[in-house]
């Protein structure tokens, strides 16, 4: 077993250049792991960077230098982002508040249905199965409400970090945009010399990180403009707010689909009843969200991210536990590197064929 696991290490290690990129990897997910919340206005900037260097190579074509270029493009980002921030964050919020004062009749609607079950189906289903079921429906809100006034709370020291991060933010993007350059000429230096691989692997990468930034950008909108359209022809109650979190759902493949399905389908219950219009509008849904899934992430993102898709949830899943929401964000590029550094590596057969 150990000599087996010997040639194995020799087989796949014996290359300088594939040591090189394993410890850059190993050295990378250790500063994410134990230094990631530290590092979060870095990661938004680079984010906001990535999004950002189309139009800045854009406006260095038309003649301006980059610094301009970065100046004009950022000051353009604030202004669209503060206005989209002061049209939805008042009407999300109103209808937040809206939705929590209609919880109760809710769970009492839900309550009072429930409750008749047994008698409109006495073969299958038991009295105390349905005041099990509302047992734990009624631990399950008191342990909502719980939450959402101890969030409420920690919004108040939340608030002064956000503060904070509006001012990081901007300036570590006009930095990183402005000195790109500058950084990945610092950054290369202190790289090791044998990189053949982590050159490979990081061409690569950038590639794919670029179009999946600015492809999930792009369907976040779309599907969120096109459900909040949708919601509001049908006068679906909390209209802005369900489709702010439907176009936030596309950043969990697969997962985030079906659990945003689930508040809308009671909220539009609660509205309408077991009625036509409730079928018309989750038909309605469902073709949106068949559009999204059939149409646009093939246009959006082409052959780029060519995963299947229960490496995407095991990627979800797997980098979503060890880095929260950043893991679950960069899920798919971090699959994809995974997949870059697999195909990398040196076989038998490419050093049989180097050495012929």
């Amino acid at each position: 077993m150990f000599e087996m696991l010997s040639r194995w290490y020799k087989r796949r290690f014996s290359d300088p250049h594939a040591v090189s990129l394993v410890m850059l990897l190993i050295t990378g997910f250790i500063i994410i792991y134990f230094f990631g919340s530290l590092l979060t206005p870095l990661l938004v900037a680079i984010v906001i960077a990535y999004l950002l260097e189309w139009p800045v190579n854009r406006m260095i074509s038309l003649g301006l230098n980059r610094s301009v270029s970065v100046s004009v493009v950022l000051f353009l980002f604030a202004g669209v982002m503060l206005i989209a921030f002061l049209g939805l964050v008042p009407t999300i919020w109103t209808q937040v508040v809206n939705l929590m004062a209609d919880l109760p009749k809710m769970f009492n609607g839900l309550q009072s249905y429930v409750s008749q079950l047994p008698e409109e189906y006495p073969d299958l289903i038991q009295p105390h199965m349905v005041t099990t079921l509302i047992d734990t429906m009624q631990d399950r809100v008191l342990k909502l409400g719980e939450s959402v006034v101890t969030s409420s709370l920690s919004s108040l020291v939340s608030l002064v970090t956000v503060m904070i991060y509006l001012i990081l933010v901007p300036l570590l993007a006009f930095f990183l945009l402005k000195d790109k350059d500058q950084m990945m000429s610092a950054f290369f230096r202190v790289l090791p010399r044998n990189r053949r691989l982590t050159d490979k692997v990081g061409v690569e990468m950038n590639m794919q990180i670029t179009n999946y930034i600015r492809g999930k950008v792009t369907e976040i909108m779309i599907v969120g403009i096109a459900t909040y359209i949708t919601f509001s022809i049908l006068d679906l109650r909390y209209a802005a707010l369900l489709s702010v979190a439907t176009g936030l759902s596309v950043l969990i493949p697969y997962i985030g689909a079906v659990a945003v399905t689930v508040p809308i389908f009671f909220v539009a219950l609660f509205q309408w009843g077991l009625t036509p219009e409730l079928g018309y509008m989750m038909l309605a849904y469902g073709i949106i969200q068949a559009l999204d899934g059939n149409l646009l992430v093939p246009l959006l993102f082409s052959e780029a991210v060519n995963l299947h898709p229960v490496a995407i949830i095991v990627a979800v899943l797997f980098f979503g536990g060890l880095w929260g929401f950043w893991g679950v964000f960069f899920a798919i590029p971090l699959a994809t590197l995974v997949k870059a550094v697999w195909n990398a590596f040196p076989t038998p057969d490419m050093e049989e064929a180097a050495e012929s």
